[in-house]
Parts: C-alpha cells; structure tokens; sequence
C-alpha cells in the first residue's frame, strides 16, 4: 500500500481511529451497505455466483470473460482487512506521521512543478492547489506509491471474505464498468489492498461518479504517471460535495482565560467568535460561519472549523484525516507549525475501555448512539452533557481520567 507501515484503516469508519492499519481516505458513499456475514464455501463457488448478480447488474459476459483471469483470492487481503488493532491511536499521531519535513517540501515542490495544470484545475473546480496536493501527498506520497495489487482481485476478495462484503461487491461490479467502459484494461487496474487505486485513491464508485478526463485524451485516467487527471478528480469530488471558493478549511484560534467551553462545537460568525474572546493564532478570523472543535480537548489545538472541513470529511470522515490534511495544506502554503500543543502524555483507551465507556455513559442517560467503541459525535455529545452535569470543562475530549471519573 501507501507506507510501509500499515496504519489507520478504520479512519474510513465514523468516530474510528485505530492503529496499525492504513489509513484509506479512498472517496466513496458516504451511505454504504453495512457489514455482513461472510460467504461460505469455495471462491469458485462464490465467483460463480457473483457473475450471475454481475450479469444482473449491467456487466457483460465479455466484460466477465476478460476479466476473470484477474479475479484472485488473496488471502494476505483477508488477514490485512481483519487486523484491527484493540487500542486507537490519538490524533497527534497521526498527523505526526503524515505532516513531516520530507512531506511539506515534497510537497513545495510539487506546487512548483505543476503549476500551470493546478492553477488550471483551482479555475474549474474552485479547490486551492495545495488542498489538491495535499491529498496527493496524503494519499500516495505525490504518487510515489499508489499500490501495486490488482484491484480486482482485491475487491473480489474482499467481497468473499471482507468483513464487509456487500459494500466490495457494489465496488467489484462498479470496477468491472469501469473495465467495460474501455478506461482501464482488466490487468492494468491496479491499485492499494484494500481497493483504491490512482494518484488520489479513489474506490470504483467514486471513479464513475467524480473522475474526469482533465488532460482531454479521451480517457478518465487515475493510473497514468501523469497525475493530472486524478489531481482534478479529486477537485471535481470536493467541488461536487460543496466546496465553497476562498473560504479556509480552518483556522486555529487561541482561547482566552475563562473561556466558555459550553461554546464548543457551536457554530457562529467570526463576529460573534470575536466577542467571545477568540483570535487567531496567526492571522485573522476568516468570516463565514464556523463551529469550535478541540480535538485535543481544552488543553490542545483549537479550531474553528468552516463549511469546507465538513467537504473535506466527505472524502475521509475522519477528523484525524482531515486535520492533517487541512494542516498540511496550511504548511504547503508556507504556514507554520500549530501553536497549540497537544497532551501528548494521554494514552490511547483500549476498544474495551471505548466501549465501556459508552455503557456507562448510557447507563447514565447519556444516548452515545450505541455501544462500538467509535467515538463519534453522539459520544462526544454525550461526555460534553455528562461533563457538564458534573463540573467539569465541557469539552467533550476523552482520555483515561474521564473514564476513571465515570467509574467512581
């Protein structure tokens, strides 16, 4: 894949951030199929079956018959796709691994070398150069490795033995389209293991939605060594999701003493933030409505976050994606690093102790939206509730001291 270390793979799920497994920004559905219980039998068996729901769908027999030979079980996929890791990694460390020196000039010099194609892209679709480069570097280190598995045999495996199976199949039959369309031959479409592929990784689905033929050759082509088209693919994705033209993704702000914390997550209008006491870190406060995240709860990096963060989680619903997308974008720029300081000594809570976490909320009548071990939105809204009941900064950011406080 993309590093050579496998990390963040559960980005792509909402409120998740585990370790030791990629992190696969890939653009799909927000609205996917949901997990299910895997096939049995023989792949053979299970191929079989499938062409016939492939035929179902639009696929050929040509499109089939040129294609199965590409159609492998991969049982390295099977064991990448179940290694989830027990405890998720923080935020910080994230970004750690993604905004680095090499990265940011990499980066500098990519703007440089393809500016015109990038201004070019900025003027149809709206999205700054370094955002686009940004997910370039993110995505396959500027196309340094966009993944070498076949991207068939990948998604046909993961439809078999995934641990979401009807999801990947919809993404194998959207790949065989692809293959009937003429944009890619069968053994051609190559990509990461677990199903993206191109410059900017996009899934199949996502490719018939948003790709675009930018160079004019007639082709929508992510796999070329020439990035452009996968460049302004993923500007026409963010364009389409609702981009908004010269409107920053963030702004790190400063809070002042006292502050309300029961203001985070709110949103407002830079005016209003202004009264409230905060300023940029650097800079001025962009206007337009935006909300206060603390990703690091009160003692980290705060955030006002404008209507493109939300276009950017469109692409990787994750904020630990898009922080460090957005940051590194900032860097590309010539910003400098953050001024806040994340609490680097918190550990990372276990899935058990995420999940216990949330039963207690709930025990309290604080709805957490269910009991995964995913802190999303509802959990954060649940802690900022109980935090409040109880007196404490309502920031929403959990740690082990808040679980330990819940278990009193």
């Amino acid at each position: 894949m993309r590093r050579s270390v496998v990390v963040f793979f559960c980005l792509l799920l909402p409120g998740c951030v585990a370790a030791n497994v990629e992190t696969s920004p890939r653009p799909e559905p927000r609205a996917e199929a949901g997990v299910t219980a895997r096939a049995t039998g023989s792949f053979d068996t299970w191929m079989s079956g499938f062409a016939t729901r492939a035929r179902n769908a639009g696929v050929s027999e040509a499109t089939l018959a040129r294609a199965r030979p590409h159609m492998q079980h991969l049982p390295a996929t099977v064991a990448l796709d179940g290694r989830q890791s027990e405890f998720g990694a923080r935020v910080w460390e994230y970004m750690d691994s993604s905004v680095t020196p090499a990265r940011i000039s990499q980066g500098q010099a990519a703007l440089r070398a393809r500016e015109g194609v990038l201004s070019r892209i900025e003027g149809r679709y709206g999205v700054p150069p370094e955002v686009v480069v940004a997910i370039w570097g993110i995505e396959t280190s500027y196309g340094a490795d966009r993944g070498r598995v076949s991207t068939l045999s990948t998604l046909a495996t993961l439809a078999k033995d995934g641990r979401r199976g009807a999801f990947f199949e919809g993404q194998l039959i959207d790949a065989l389209k692809i293959v009937q369309a003429g944009d890619i031959a069968p053994g051609a479409m190559i990509g990461s293991w677990a199903g993206a592929f191109g410059h900017t990784q996009f899934m199949p689905s996502s490719y018939l939605a948003y790709a675009v033929d930018f160079t004019g050759n007639g082709r929508r082509d992510l796999w070329s060594d020439d990035p452009a088209d996968a460049l302004a693919s993923a500007a026409n994705y963010l364009a389409r999701r609702g981009w908004v033209r010269g409107q920053p993704w963030a702004v790190e702000v400063v809070l002042p003493a006292g502050f309300d914390l029961n203001l985070t997550g709110q949103r407002q209008s830079a005016e209003a933030w202004g009264r409230a006491g905060l300023r940029a870190a650097s800079g001025s406060i962009a206007p337009g409505a935006s909300r206060l995240i603390l990703p690091g709860g009160a003692r980290g990096p705060a955030f006002l976050a404008y209507g493109n963060y939300d276009v950017l989680k469109e692409y990787n619903i994750s904020d630990a994606y898009v922080l460090a997308l957005g940051h590194l974008s900032d860097r590309l720029r010539g910003a400098g690093p953050l001024r806040g300081q994340w609490p680097r000594g918190d550990r990372a809570l276990s899935l058990s102790e995420r999940t216990e976490l949330q039963r207690r909320l709930n025990a309290l009548g604080y709805d957490t939206a269910g009991i995964d071990g995913r802190l999303g939105p509802a959990t954060v809204a649940a802690v900022q509730a109980w935090q409040r009941a109880n007196g404490l900064p309502p920031d929403g950011y959990v740690n082990a001291d808040l679980l330990a406080r819940l278990r009193r």
